[in-house]
């Protein structure tokens, strides 16, 4: 229907319509389920004509009618794959640029003339951006029909390439919100640029022959077990083995390549019908898109799937597909090496629960032809971009541009009430008769150390006490979580001890960034911590998952030490819930292997690098150390410190694992040298470019104390105790933080570019070839104006210059900026051991170099106002200096819309005339660029009011409801470590 100036105005009749359908240029799988909607569309009647990348037998081999129209246009490129496995995030981002950004304009021009040239009555879009703004530019009503967005999809990739692209990211959201309404498909993401939304059942592609129709066709009987590999494209350089099929199986191959096949594999044409195929199979194998997880459930079968890396869509539709009992997750290096045997007949014993609606195509078809004949399908609401707000939905921020219309209504509902996945803060609540601490010691023996009452530990111990109750029959809503317990279930052995270790996080009051450079810092341990639980064992008592059975059976060697760890809470970060290993592997010759290695091993499955955090301390312990693991190891992972929020989860996981891994193995190792052992495990396995401030407060951190440290490299100089009149709090902005981001490395280079380029002034100046900044010649200082160059010229840390010194001899002289080839020309080298600069990055000088000169005078400041006299102008005092640094984040480019609107809103109940304030000031911490802000207070119930007030406006503004971060707990050195055995007779019972 076009849209006309009066309200009956129709242009089309209900017999015969006009269709534009575009569709995106990722893959085939949108246009699978495209051709079952336009396939119903051309049975009504009606002309589609087809705008697509995709080859056209995909829609003539179903759809043979003079109806269909195909125009081979790409107005998209939707997620660019270095492999078939893996994303480009950086690359996706530019290619968009180049095939849908540029051109904009002479697309939409483009776009509308065509839509007019062909009378279209509608347009449809799955889920291609810019067909909803031509078709609102040329008077046309738009309706979008998937299961994501592409705005959601790219505002992770944002995160990791850098803020400069999120343009494209909001030009995307406001294209969709051009669009009608949206057809949502099952297994959805949130897709916050729509308001209006119509579900419908899967849309899945119809059978032409039944199963024993296949089979006879290709000559396999009803006895074999035939599973189809679908990866739409094979990863790079693999070559598929005979001896990777059990016994008397068959493979069908889709999209094979000219390789040459075993026996038992078999090649199918690249038009082959993959719906009738898939029925006649008895499981699959191959990667999570909508197309393969709609059909498999729909045809009931098995689907054995390898996670791909950095596609946003996969963690809903995997959830969907594991809900209803359809999937069996295979490691990725199992898949390459060829260890299939034990998913393969795991994924046979599974019986596929889904029984919903696979009609989709067609109640799709339905709504759109009403649509498009003028029928209003949704409610009345505001049309076009007028709509968009900012939004934060569960860590990606789609943000407006600048100077938009901002008095525009809430339209945002927040991801938790979409996914069941609650925000806001946690409440321990000790029991007021001990039934808690009566549970855990009725269910365990402890044989060394002390809960010491926190609520966390006992909870962790109870749910450690409930693993083997665990069993396969077991089915709630939360498959997510059954998975990790089943998995879990089976590492320990009941009758041996077993070792448990806590570790908080931390929030970041002062210091921040500057620790690299040397500052003073001072940290917080928060209450929220991650617990380890580790236990070793002789390899042949060891218990072993049977894929990991299966790779040590294939190498013919016998029981031999094997490292298994599971970690709760996948879900939430979309990895991997398992990591194995041989601890062989860590071994190169008669020596451990190098962190370089390591850092490559750890890295090739990026749904498993998390285990990098947790088996990286072990390769740290052996290089570091000297140890030698001769037993097997498992652990188990749980964390209650939320991750990207910048309170130092890794931190926590990494001395949570080491303190674990130490006590089972009978290691004395002090909490300040395994902060600086946790260090090496980040920087150099992890590949993060931290200072050491995060370990060095989860490892010796005290309870309601900020911990002093002067971070060169970590010199703990005390305990601050923080005045009873004074509160600090943590608001999570809900944007994903992470130090292995671009901002915040390219941020640590610019700060050891400066104090490079600092040294070479000092040095120039002692040789009296360059007069300082103020004008003075070397000649005409003092002697300890002299000295005071000198110490400059061999400056091990930025922070120890000073401001005042900074400002008079240097300040003046460095640039602002400078390319990385330029100063490797004139500077060979900017002697940081855990960044590389690139030659084609321009990096932020004077910003990156100031800031931690400024910061460390800043804590040195708020370390001595704690001590003063208490008075509002304490109170002013200390939030001035939060905000000091808030905004010489910002200068540094490690600032977010969220953590400003945070300091913003604090700022705006400080100064609130209506309302006495009793908030003085707020901070970005840690790594910056999201996360979490701090903020100082007067400990009282009007600062409590005003703190949940700021949740509750930030949430009216992005549709994200802070978690708010409160009370201490004590650091790993200080809870110490559990030593516990089962009771026999509780497990009896």
């Amino acid at each position: 229907m076009r849209i006309k100036e009066e309200s009956d105005g129709v242009s089309a009749s209900r017999n015969h319509l006009v269709f534009a359908y575009y569709v995106t240029g990722h893959g085939f799988g949108h246009a699978t389920r495209v051709v079952e909607v336009v396939r119903h569309l051309i049975l009504a009647g009606h002309d589609v004509h087809v705008v697509t990348g995709a080859p056209d037998f995909v829609f003539t081999s179903e759809i043979q009618s003079p109806r269909l129209f195909i125009r081979k246009v790409l107005l998209d490129c939707g997620a660019v794959q270095a492999d078939a496995l893996t994303v480009d995030r950086l690359a996706s981002l530019e290619k968009y640029s180049v095939t849908a950004v540029m051109p904009r304009a002479s697309i939409l021009e483009t776009e509308v003339a065509w839509l007019n040239s062909i009378k279209a009555d509608l347009v449809v879009s799955d889920v291609v951006p810019v067909a909803c703004r031509a078709a609102a530019d040329a008077g046309i009503r738009s309706v979008c029909v998937t299961n994501f967005s592409w705005d959601f999809i790219y505002a992770e990739y944002v995160m990791a390439a850098g803020n400069h692209h999120r343009s494209i990211v909001w030009e995307i959201a406001e294209d969709y919100s051009h669009c009608e309404f949206l057809i949502r498909l099952p297994g959805y993401c949130p897709m916050p640029a729509f308001r209006d939304v119509i579900d419908v059942p899967l849309v899945v592609r119809r059978l032409h022959r039944s199963r024993k129709e296949v089979r006879k066709e290709l000559g396999i009987g009803e006895d074999v077990k035939l599973v189809i590999l679908n990866f739409g494209g094979q990863p790079a350089g693999w070559k598929l083995k005979e001896e990777y099929l059990p016994s008397g199986w068959l493979c069908l191959v889709c999209g094979a390549d000219t390789q040459d096949l075993p026996p038992n594999f078999v090649k199918l044409a690249k038009d082959a019908y993959t719906p009738d195929l898939m029925a006649a199979s008895d499981c699959m194998l191959g990667k999570i898109g909508y197309g393969t997880v709609s059909e498999a459930l729909a045809y009931k079968l098995p689907f054995v799937f390898v996670r791909r890396d950095y596609f946003n869509e996969e963690p809903f539709l995997r959830n969907m597909l594991e809900y209803y009992q359809g999937g069996v997750e295979m490691i990725r290096r199992d898949l390459l090496t060829g260890h299939w045997k034990p998913y393969l007949e795991r994924a046979i014993s599974l019986k596929p629960c889904y029984e919903g609606g696979i009609n989709g195509g067609e109640v799709a078809a339905q709504i759109l032809q009403e649509t498009a004949i003028g029928k209003n399908c949704t409610s009345d609401k505001l049309s076009g971009a007028r709509r968009l707000r900012d939004a934060i939905i569960l860590g990606y921020q789609l943000q407006r541009v600048p100077g938009r219309d901002i008095f525009i209504p809430e339209w945002y509902a927040s991801a938790e009430n979409e996914l069941g996945i609650s925000s806001g803060s946690p409440t321990y609540q000790k029991s007021e008769n001990g039934s808690l601490m009566n549970s855990y010691t009725e269910d365990f023996e402890i044989l060394h150390g002390d809960p010491q009452g926190f609520p966390d530990t006992i909870m962790f111990l109870k749910s450690l006490a409930e693993l083997d109750a665990v069993s396969e029959s077991e089915r709630t809503p939360e498959k997510r979580q059954i998975r990790e317990r089943k998995a879990a279930a089976g590492l320990f052995n009941w009758e041996e001890e077993i070792f448990v270790a806590r570790a908080p996080g931390r929030l970041d009051v002062m210091g921040g960034i500057a620790d690299y450079s040397g500052s003073l810092v001072l940290q917080l341990p928060i209450r929220e911590a991650c617990h380890v639980a580790v236990q070793r064992n002789h390899p042949s008592k060891h218990r072993l998952w049977n894929h990991a059975l299966a790779r040590q059976q294939a190498k013919g060697q016998g029981s031999t030490p094997v490292l298994e760890i599971v970690s709760y809470g996948s879900e939430l970060s979309n990895r991997g819930p398992t990591f194995d290993m041989d601890l062989s592997d860590f071994m190169d010759g008669e020596q451990p292997m190098s962190y370089e290695k390591a850092k490559k091993y750890f890295a090739r499955d990026p749904s498993q690098k998390w285990a990098a955090y947790v088996a990286g301390t072990i390769l740290v312990l052996m290089t570091e150390l000297g140890v030698r693991f001769e037993n097997s190891i498992s652990m188990l992972v749980s964390s209650a410190v939320p991750e990207g929020k910048g309170v130092s989860s890794s931190a926590a996981v990494e001395v949570a694992s080491m303190s674990a891994l130490a006590a089972a193995h009978g290691l004395s190792i002090s909490a300040r040298d395994l902060a600086l052992l946790c260090q090496k495990v980040e920087n150099h396995i992890v590949g993060a470019p931290c200072g050491v401030m995060d370990q060095m407060t989860s490892a010796c951190g005290e309870a309601n104390k900020l911990l002093a440290m002067v971070c060169q490299p970590a010199e703990i100089v005390g305990l601050v105790e923080i005045p009873s009149h004074i509160r600090f709090w943590g608001i999570d902005s809900g944007i994903r933080h992470s130090v292995g981001g671009a901002d915040y490395g390219s941020v640590r280079i610019g700060a050891f570019m400066g104090r490079k380029m600092m040294k070479s002034i000092a040095s120039s100046m002692l040789s009296q070839s360059l007069p300082s900044s103020s004008g003075e010649n070397i000649d005409e200082l003092e002697d300890d104006g002299v000295e005071l160059i000198e110490a400059e010229a061999s400056l091990d840390y930025l922070c120890n210059l000073s401001p005042h010194r900074y400002e008079a001899l240097y300040a003046k002289m460095l640039p602002e900026s400078m390319l990385g080839e330029t100063f490797l020309e004139k500077y060979a080298d900017h002697n940081d051991s855990v960044t590389v600069i690139d030659p084609k990055h321009n990096y932020g000088v004077t910003a990156a170099a100031k800031h931690p000169i400024y910061e460390n005078f800043r804590v040195k400041a708020f370390k001595a106002l704690l001590t003063s006299a208490t008075s509002d102008e304490q109170l002013t005092a200390l939030g001035e200096l939060l905000y000091q640094c808030h905004y010489s984040y910002s200068a540094c480019g490690l600032g977010s819309d969220g953590t400003d609107r945070l300091a913003k809103l604090v700022q705006a109940m400080q100064h609130s005339k209506s309302d006495d304030g009793t908030l003085y000031g707020a901070k970005i911490t840690g790594g910056g660029s999201g996360g979490t802000v701090c903020v100082v207070g007067r400990n009282c119930l009007r600062s409590s009011h005003q703190i949940i007030e700021i949740q509750q406006r930030y949430k009216k503004a992005t549709g994200y409801l802070p978690f708010v971060f409160e009370g201490s707990s004590p650091g790993a050195g200080r809870f110490g470590h559990l030593k516990i055995r089962r009771h026999i007779s509780s497990k009896l019972t």
